[in-house]
């Protein structure tokens, strides 16, 4: 089979497009005839070796965390899939960029029957982080006042439509080419951050702040600066730490796998509550190309990669 795989750290072009060998599934797993995989920028990060220390992997590795397919084989002690069934997933040690891949089963959800499979997979990584920021740690439940700061990406699109479905009034801060999308996402004020100083723009403190940039110590200074006396401000990307003495509560949280609210977000998919919105698609054999423009800010939105 084909695959985009890296032998080594580096930029762009040590990502190789590739035969390599067809995997077999092993007990609890199965193997996924691949649609789609997704681009997630912190991709990147883990191709130039950013991340070794925190996410180490053996070299080669195949790219891709996100992934839509059918089940082509199933191994041995899987309960609930079958071959033929269409599934999406998040894949915690990649190897989607490419046209088969194995996946534990208990990691994977039901398709959307809703959205075409390969779109579908742009939802597990990013929804998965925009549910768990805004219930888990943000704890976000309706009337409140939620800031989402960074709506213009992949998990902020998904961030807005929880936000909103869970009764929240959603202020989002995008550029001005983001901004139709999050506008359409639900947003009940956008916030150009490019042009305009988010506390001159805002009508009083908000609940909550989701922060899904990265930003620097002064822009967290003054994100805090922005709730209510007791609010909570929760970090996807920069961790926050509020000046001494602020009545706030600080978290930073890193996602992690987790079926059952996949499936969740899978059931408002199909129930109309939430859409999903692809930016672009490319070739699995495009997959350096787009690596080198997201790196040079290029892109935006969610970017689906198909065999």
């Amino acid at each position: 089979m084909k695959a985009a795989r890296i032998h080594e750290y580096g930029d762009a072009s040590v990502i190789r497009y590739e035969e390599v060998p067809r995997p077999a599934p092993g007990p609890g797993e199965v193997l996924i005839e691949v649609a789609a995989t997704s681009f997630n920028p912190s991709e990147t990060a883990l191709r130039s070796g950013m991340l070794r220390a925190a996410l180490p992997v053996d070299l080669p590795y195949i790219l891709g965390w996100d992934v839509s397919g059918t089940i082509a084989e199933v191994g041995g002690d899987v309960e609930g899939l079958a071959v033929g069934d269409r599934v999406i997933g998040r894949l915690d040690a990649g190897g989607a960029a490419a046209e088969y891949v194995v996946a534990p089963a208990g990691v994977l959800a039901k398709a959307p029957a809703t959205v075409p499979l390969a779109d579908a997979a742009t939802i597990p990584v990013a929804a998965l982080t925009a549910w768990q920021v805004l219930f888990e740690h943000a704890h976000i439940t309706a009337g409140q006042r939620v800031l989402i700061n960074g709506a213009g990406g992949g998990v902020g699109g998904f961030a807005v439509q929880l936000a909103r479905h869970a009764g929240a009034t959603v202020v989002a801060t995008a550029s001005g080419r983001s901004a139709a999308a999050v506008r359409k996402y639900g947003a009940d004020q956008i916030i150009d951050y490019t042009t305009t100083a988010l506390a001159d723009a805002l009508d009083g403190p908000v609940d909550a702040v989701v922060n899904l940039a990265p930003i620097s110590p002064e822009a967290a200074v003054m994100l805090v600066s922005l709730l209510r006396p007791g609010g909570v401000i929760a970090s996807v990307a920069t961790p926050v730490e509020p000046p001494a003495g602020a009545d706030v509560t600080a978290l930073h949280m890193v996602a992690r796998n987790d079926a059952k609210q996949l499936s969740e977000i899978v059931g408002l998919l199909d129930a109309g509550a939430l859409i999903v919105d692809v930016a672009e698609s490319h070739p699995l054999s495009d997959l350096a190309l787009v690596h080198r423009r997201s790196e040079a800010g290029q892109t935006h939105g969610k970017i689906t990669v198909f065999p």
